[in-house]
């Protein structure tokens, strides 16, 4: 199963849609484990989400296999085309 982690901060609904979206994969594939990393008043995990995602400032950014797919936008994308459910099986 992927390894899953999402950047967050508290109050966020695009990270709210994420992780519901991410939780509901995880429900049908029974093995994903979604680590959820707030970086609400962590500026050094701040900064390093910042490195991992070559910029990426706003939150939030997901990783899959510790490869950066983006944030809400793109992960919902993946899902619309039928890709997400691939790269969460490897």
């Amino acid at each position: 199963m992927a390894k899953v982690e999402i950047y967050t901060k508290a109050y966020c609904p695009f990270c709210t849609r994420a992780i519901a979206l991410l939780e509901h994969k995880a429900a049908a594939l029974l093995a994903l484990k979604v680590d959820e990393i707030s970086i609400d008043s962590d500026m050094v995990l701040r900064e390093k989400m910042i490195a991992r995602s070559s910029g990426g400032y706003t939150v939030p950014q997901i990783f899959i296999n510790d490869v950066h797919i983006g944030g809400c936008d793109q992960l919902v994308a993946l899902e619309m085309n039928n890709k997400l459910d691939a790269l969460l099986a490897e």
